[in-house]
């Protein structure tokens, strides 16, 4: 299969953009190689496939065993919102597209966050959405496509992986976003829960960047290195029924709905 150069990481390249030619020493860049796995992740990227084959691919090559249950509560036909909790940041996005994918034939919409950022063979699927910043300024415009769109959303609604709160590894508060605009196009929504958990240093390392008042998501620059760690392990993927877009009223706020989603989502944990 052709390979496809550009969709390799070339942190070489990155950090001559970024900072300029010969700006930061080269030891420095050879090191940040391996710290991210280049030549592991470009492995990946090298096998040449796109798209929900990419996904279903890159979760063998990373030996990940996902046991699926639930996805026969899903209808064939309708639009669907996906909203997922967020553990990993990596394999579980990889996990959620490939089954979803699959079932409805490559007709699927993802607000991009995370590792996700960087994988071109599924950009095609893709709301960009820039974590290391401030959101787009057309970002609106653009989720409202996605959502009036046919095709099926996958949405991660804490915008970030799994944090530890109160000691335990769970999301961030979830954003409305996905109620208000599910409503207001007549997509049902699917609780789906994902199991695992990132390592004790991305937490450490969360926990440090919040006490010094950081602005630099210092613990999500690890995520390519917590995705090789995920190597060899076995994760649970659970969709739960779907949930009529009727039942999103006016009784509650849509970030109380949000958050009764959400414990929707860790009821289905096993």
């Amino acid at each position: 299969m052709a390979v496809n150069e550009t969709v390799l990481l070339d942190l070489d390249q990155v950090v001559e953009n970024k900072f300029g030619k010969g700006k930061v020493p080269h030891f420095v860049v050879s090191w940040l190689k391996k710290f991210i796995h280049q030549d592991h992740l470009n492995g990946c990227l090298r096998q040449g496939y796109l798209g929900v084959e990419f996904a279903e691919k890159a979760l063998e090559y990373y030996d990940a065993h996902i046991s699926v249950e639930g996805l026969e509560n899903i209808p064939d036909d309708g639009r669907y919102t996906f909203a997922s909790n967020h553990p990993l940041g990596g394999i579980d996005a990889l996990a959620v597209i490939a089954n979803i994918g699959r079932k409805f034939n490559g007709n699927i919409v993802i607000p991009a966050n995370d590792i996700l950022m960087a994988l071109k063979p599924v950009a095609e699927y893709t709301v960009p959405i820039n974590k290391f910043g401030g959101q787009g300024h057309n970002l609106p415009a653009l989720l409202n496509d996605a959502f009036q769109s046919d095709r099926q959303m996958i949405i991660f609604p804490a915008g970030l992986c799994s944090r530890k709160i109160d000691g335990i590894v769970q999301d961030l508060p979830w954003k409305k976003t996905f109620i208000t605009k599910s409503r207001m196009t007549g997509r049902d929504i699917v609780p789906v829960w994902f199991s695992g958990q990132n390592s004790k240093r991305f937490y450490r390392l969360d926990k440090l960047r919040n006490f010094l008042k950081l602005k630099l998501n210092i613990a999500m620059l690890t995520l390519p290195d917590e995705l090789y760690k995920s190597q060899h392990k076995s994760y649970s993927l659970v969709f739960g029924k779907p949930i009529p877009w009727q039942t999103f009223t006016a009784d509650k706020k849509d970030n109380e709905w949000a958050a009764w989603v959400r414990e929707q989502v860790y009821a289905l944990q096993k």
